[in-house]
């Protein structure tokens, strides 16, 4: 039987303001896009849990969370320095680990079966790395225990804040099953709203479910979710994970048709992508973009470039081209995002790298 833990570091983004800002501790803070007074576009990346009790929530509308709260501290996304201590975090992560995936850069599965003879055990042994945790870098985190990743995650959601929770193989049945289907581990909002046309309202209803149904709906997937509803996942941890890709997006203050406008912003955002490129040690061989019109809708549209490269100029062009095929003529543009992938010779330190941001 797995020992897996799941580590989540608290409001992370938030946290490490509060970090170096202590006389932010005792107020709302919120990290996201400038509200500009409640006018702005962007979003909230994420809040400490005082801004959360006025109803702020990551990926709200960043107007909509000043409107909630005037007085929140707002602060810009400084991901250099959120890197850097989410680098430390994993750091002191790995040394408690047989083996270590990070999924985020505030989050990462371990297995610590061996390290620990029991689930009561890793229970002191999860108190033994917060508390490293909290002495190295200053952050706080929660700590999920169970038998596989969907258990780890969702003990870990139940722990919340700065805490630790274990549930044991003989407990998972139980402690998933009044749950929504919604809340299971890896569900999103669509395949949610599926099951449960499908008359499976919470993880229990899906335990119980017909596996031929939910095959015939989702193929591979509904065995998956058939058993992390029965809390038999049995997905290993998988170390040295690597990067899928490294991008960015940005929301216009107002939506715009200019050319001049987007294209500029394109060469921004090449450029910031082009440094975290270098700074991975990776090339990539694929460019993408991504257009968000006004209604919403979005076009995304790909290229490889048929040969390695990190040349952020080489984005750029390749990005334009990209944006001038794809832009529907007279449709007014939300966000434009730039992302480059199918990565080789791979050096440094390897994370999961998703970093489309709003």
């Amino acid at each position: 039987m797995k020992i897996i833990l799941l580590i989540d570091m608290d409001y992370f983004f938030a946290a490490c303001e509060e970090l170096r800002h202590p006389e932010y501790k005792a107020k709302p803070v919120v990290v996201g896009a400038d509200p500009k007074g409640g006018t702005a576009r962007g979003v909230v990346s994420t809040c400490n849990y005082l801004a959360r009790k006025f109803g702020i929530h990551s990926a709200m509308p960043i107007s909509m969370a000043y409107k909630l709260k005037k007085d929140a501290i707002f602060l810009p996304v400084d991901y250099p320095y959120y890197e850097k201590m989410s680098n430390s975090a994993m750091q002191v992560i790995k040394t408690f680990a047989k083996k270590f995936e990070q999924v985020s850069i505030d989050e990462a599965f371990i297995d610590v079966t061996g390290k620990v003879d029991s689930f009561e055990q890793a229970i002191e042994y999860a108190r033994r790395l917060k508390g490293s945790i909290k002495q190295e870098t200053g952050l706080p985190c929660s700590i999920g225990i169970g038998a596989n990743r969907v258990i780890a995650k969702m003990a870990c959601e139940a722990g919340k804040p700065d805490g630790v929770k274990m549930v044991g193989p003989e407990d998972a049945q139980f402690f998933l099953a009044q749950m929504k289907v919604g809340k299971l581990y890896g569900v999103g909002n669509k395949t949610a709203a599926r099951l449960e046309a499908m008359g499976y309202k919470t993880i229990g209803d899906l335990a119980k479910a017909n596996l031929a149904n939910l095959v015939n709906e989702f193929g591979v997937w509904g065995g998956e979710l058939y058993r992390s509803a029965r809390g038999e996942s049995d997905d290993e941890i998988i170390e040295n994970y690597e990067i899928k890709s490294i991008g960015r997006e940005r929301t216009f203050e107002n939506d715009t048709n200019e050319r001049e406008k987007m294209i500029k912003e394109i060469e921004s955002i090449s450029k910031e992508v082009g440094e975290e490129v270098k700074k991975q040690g990776v090339s990539y061989k694929t460019v993408t973009v991504k257009i968000r019109y006004s209604d919403f809708s979005e076009r995304l549209k790909s290229k490889s470039i048929g040969h390695y490269t990190d040349d952020p100029r080489e984005m750029f062009e390749n990005a334009v081209r990209l944006f001038d095929s794809s832009i529907e003529e007279g449709r007014t543009v939300r966000k434009i995002g730039v992302r480059v992938s199918g990565f080789g010779k791979s050096k440094g330190q390897k994370r999961i790298a998703e970093f489309f941001s709003a």
